[in-house]
C-alpha cells in the first residue's frame, strides 16, 4: 500500500480535501484538484482476465433486470453469470427465461453477422454454498422497499438501510468465510453507506464498490436532452457523490455554473419520484446504468460511474481500472463544486458516524 501524492489520474483511496477555504468563494484561487496527499493507492483490485465469472444475489426487481442487461451485453467480458434467491423458483425461472433469449444460430452454422449464441453468457442457478466462487459478486438484496406512492416526497432510498445493513453484514460473513478473493460489488440502497459496511464488516475496501452513480448520470443526460440550457453536460458534464439527496451534478466542470448544476443535480434526484407519482417502481433505469453498463465498463478497465473508498466513506465518482490498479479523474474544478462534494462526503461521514 503506497502512498501517493499530486496525481492527476490518480489513487484509490482519500484522505481529505479541506486544503482549501469552502468559507472564501471569492477569492481569485478559484479551482483546484481534489488534494491527494493522504491518498492511498491500492493494487490488484482485480487480477485482469479475458473474461470473468459474475455472480447476483437475489433476483427481485432489480437483480433480475441486472441479469438481463449482462446477458445482453456482457458477452464479450462475461464468462457466466451465476444466480441466487431464497425462492428456488424465481432462480429456476430466470434461467430458463435468459438462456432462452439467444441469436438464432452459432458462429459458422448459417451465422453470417458477427454475433451468435457464444455471445451471451450462460446463467446458472447456484446453491448459496456456491454463490462466492466468482471474481464479481453483485449484491442486489432489498429489505422495506417502499411501496409505490404517488404523493411520495422523501429519499426512499435511507428507508432500508437498516434492514439492508444487515444482510451486507451477513454476506460480508460468508465472504470471509469463503475467502473471497473478488469485488464485493453492492447495489442495494443506500449504495454509499452500504459499502461502508462492508468494510466495517471487515472486508478490505479495495474490494468493495458501489454500483449506484450509473443512473444519476444518465438521469441528468436525459434532462440535458430535454432542455438546451443543461446542453453541456452531455459534453463536459460530471456527476459526484451518493446516488441519494447528496448527489452532486456539475453542469460543465470547464466553465461550472453553480445555479445550473444544482437546478439539473435537483432533476436527476428527483426522477424516482417521478416515476413514483405515476404509479410504477424506478427500478429498470438503475440496474441497465448503475448496474449492467457500469459493471461491464468496469470490468473491461473503461471510464465509468461507480463508489470507491474515500476515506472514511464511499463516494461516487468517474473512475477506471488500470493495470489491476484503481484510478479516477482528478482535474481543476471550481471551489464552489468542491465544496458541494465536501458537503456531500461529510454527510457520508455522519451517517457512519450515527452508526458506531
Amino acid at each position: 500500500m503506497d502512498r501517493v501524492s499530486k496525481f492527476f489520474d490518480t489513487g484509490f483511496i482519500a484522505g481529505d480535501i479541506s486544503d482549501y477555504n469552502c468559507h472564501d468563494i471569492g477569492s481569485k484561487k478559484n479551482s483546484k484538484n481534489l488534494n491527494t496527499d493522504e491518498f492511498l493507492a491500492y493494487e490488484n483490485v482485480l487480477c485482469k482476465k479475458k473474461k470473468y465469472m459474475v455472480n447476483i444475489l437475489a433476483m427481485g426487481d432489480v437483480g433480475s433486470t441486472l441479469l438481463l442487461g449482462l446477458r445482453l451485453l456482457g458477452g464479450d467480458i462475461i464468462e457466466a453469470i451465476g444466480i441466487f434467491d431464497i425462492n428456488r423458483e424465481v432462480t429456476h425461472r430466470f434461467e430458463m427465461e435468459m438462456n432462452q433469449i439467444s441469436y438464432p444460430f452459432f458462429s459458422g452454422d448459417g451465422c453470417d453477422e458477427k454475433e451468435s449464441l457464444e455471445d451471451m453468457p450462460a446463467v446458472k442457478v447456484l446453491k448459496e454454498e456456491e454463490i462466492f466462487n466468482c471474481d464479481v459478486f453483485l449484491f442486489c438484496p432489498s429489505v422495506m422497499v417502499p411501496e409505490v406512492d404517488k404523493k411520495a416526497t422523501e429519499d426512499v432510498r435511507m428507508v432500508q438501510y437498516e434492514g439492508n445493513k444487515k444482510l451486507v453484514e451477513k454476506y460480508v460473513k460468508k465472504a470471509k468465510e469463503n475467502e473471497f478473493n473478488g469485488i464485493f460489488a453492492v447495489m442495494s440502497d443506500p449504495v454509499d453507506p452500504l459499502c461502508q459496511c462492508a468494510v466495517n464488516a471487515g472486508l478490505n475496501r479495495e474490494k468493495v464498490r458501489g454500483f449506484g452513480l450509473g443512473v444519476m448520470n444518465a438521469r441528468a443526460l436525459y434532462h440535458s436532452m430535454k432542455n438546451k440550457k443543461f446542453g453541456e453536460y452531455k459534453f463536459k458534464g460530471r456527476a459526484y457523490g451518493p446516488h441519494g439527496k447528496d448527489l452532486v451534478i456539475a453542469n460543465d466542470i470547464d466553465n461550472y455554473d453553480d445555479d445550473l448544476s444544482k437546478e439539473l443535480t435537483e432533476l436527476a434526484v428527483n426522477a424516482n419520484l417521478e416515476i413514483r407519482k405515476i404509479g410504477f417502481k424506478p427500478y429498470i433505469a438503475p440496474a441497465i446504468s448503475s448496474g449492467a453498463i457500469s459493471v461491464i465498463e468496469f470490468l473491461k478497465n473503461r471510464w465509468h460511474y461507480s463508489s470507491i473508498s474515500f476515506g472514511e466513506v464511499f463516494l461516487g465518482i468517474k473512475n477506471k481500472l488500470k493495470n489491476e490498479n484503481a484510478y479516477f479523474e482528478n482535474p481543476k474544478l471550481d471551489i464552489k463544486l468542491l465544496c458541494r462534494i465536501e458537503n456531500a462526503i461529510n454527510n457520508l461521514k455522519n451517517i457512519n458516524r450515527e452508526e458506531k
